[in-house]
């Protein structure tokens, strides 16, 4: 993807707006899967087939992680580092959760399907938001 489809993308061609747009997103995204998890969390049990104290434990982890990205999305300038952990941890959490599907998990088929979506949109969340990086960075060099 280029810097100009990119910013299309994010709908700015300013590189630290579209870099704070990838994170706000994320941010959003994150926190409603939180809040479902910790809000819904018997429904969901039973219809993902994963254990309700998993759900409430994910909820509150997903809802901390959410308010930080958050907090670095409001930031005028995000900084590299921090944006890089984002980056990482996304990439992390997609990892493990198609691990914890083929090696712990034993959901249902809707949980499974479930699962394999959440990790491609995290990826896709740190994919973007890797390029976005990296367009930023390479504007201020």
């Amino acid at each position: 993807m280029s810097a100009t489809q990119l910013a299309a993308l994010a709908r700015t061609s300013d590189p630290a707006t579209v870099l704070r747009r990838f994170l706000a997103v994320d941010a959003v995204v994150t926190g409603a899967n939180a809040l479902a998890y910790l809000a819904a969390s018997g429904p969901l049990s039973d219809l993902l087939g994963v254990d309700r104290a998993l759900l409430l434990a994910l909820g509150a982890l997903l809802a901390g992680y959410a308010a930080g990205v958050g907090v670095l999305a409001a930031r005028r300038v995000p900084g590299s580092v921090p944006v890089r952990l984002v980056i990482e941890t996304n990439f992390a959490w997609a990892a493990l959760s198609l691990l914890a599907l083929a090696l712990w998990l034993s959901p249902t088929t809707t949980g499974a399907v479930w699962t394999v979506l959440q990790a491609l949109t995290v990826a896709g969340f740190g994919a973007l938001q890797h390029m976005a990086l990296k367009v930023r960075q390479g504007s201020s060099v």
